[in-house]
């Protein structure tokens, strides 16, 4: 197995300055590092990418679609922007030497229209991710969809839901992620709903029920390690976590109160949870 850390608990954009952030991480266990990609170019992630190379590090991305560029968006022009910024973020990602792009890539993060997802809406998701699947195999990247809770996106929300888009897109570079912290929301069975889209998955996020420390909260841990390696999962399990360092961040992810006493608790505690009950996982 091997356990990664998304930098967005320090960062919205990783530079230099956050380069020892990464060698402490590599230190402590990690594997792999979560960049996330929002601004820069490719030229500063190829940079990026050889500095993690250096130390030995793998690396994935994470992004979101942002404010005018809506994939399901009844506007032709906003679709095509965000078809334009899916191929910008998929060319920083390879840049950075990451073959998986995480997130809710399918919708406007924090819009809503009132109600639930269309038949419209499903055909225009289908076919962005047909045209961006195209584009990433020429980058060998593919994407891990992410649902998100009804209270940040309304197009996707559960597994279910996922995995039955996801087999109509039938495209090998679109694939899945599963994400503890959504799935304690939206889920009726969090550890049951890896089964539903294991078949999808090739990325997943840890991250306690109240975005804090793993292990500090009520996601079931042992039970959902169990679960993924009776799926075969095989992937990177990357820690997600979320404070106030960042008031953009902490306002799009609803983060009004300290959920650590600090950040080194995070990444400290967290590669024990992981690498803990991934053995007990085994026996």
């Amino acid at each position: 197995m091997k356990y990664g850390f998304n930098l967005l608990l320090w960062t919205a954009h990783v530079t230099d300055e956050h380069l020892p952030v990464v060698r402490a991480l590599k230190k402590a266990g990690y594997s792999s590092i979560e960049f996330p990609i929002f601004e820069g170019t490719p030229d500063h992630y190829a940079r990026m990418g050889d500095a993690l190379e250096k130390m030995g590090l793998e690396r994935t991305t994470v992004s979101v679609m942002v404010p005018g560029k809506n994939p399901i968006s009844p506007d032709k022009a906003v679709r095509a922007a965000a078809l334009d910024y899916a191929k910008w973020v998929i060319d920083c990602n390879a840049a950075l030497g990451s073959n998986i792009l995480a997130g809710p890539m399918h919708s406007e993060l924090g819009l809503f229209s009132g109600v639930g997802a269309t038949a419209q809406e499903r055909k225009w998701g289908i076919s962005f991710h047909r045209a961006v699947g195209d584009y990433a195999a020429k980058k060998n990247v593919r994407l891990a969809l992410e649902a998100l809770n009804r209270f940040e996106v309304y197009f996707l929300n559960t597994m279910q839901q996922l995995s039955d888009y996801l087999d109509e897109v039938d495209h090998p570079h679109i694939k899945a992620m599963y994400d503890t912290f959504h799935s304690n929301i939206e889920e009726k069975d969090p550890v049951a709903a890896i089964k539903t889209i294991k078949k999808h998955m090739i990325h997943v996020h840890i991250s306690e029920n109240d975005r804090g420390t793993p292990g500090k909260g009520h996601v079931p841990w042992a039970a959902t390690y169990k679960a993924l390696k009776a799926a075969k999962y095989d992937g990177t399990m990357t820690i997600e976590a979320f404070g106030r360092a960042l008031p953009a961040l902490a306002a799009a992810t609803r983060v009004w109160r300290d959920f650590f006493p600090n950040r080194d608790e995070v990444w400290k505690k967290g590669i024990v949870n992981m690498k803990q009950g991934w053995a007990k996982a085994a026996k």
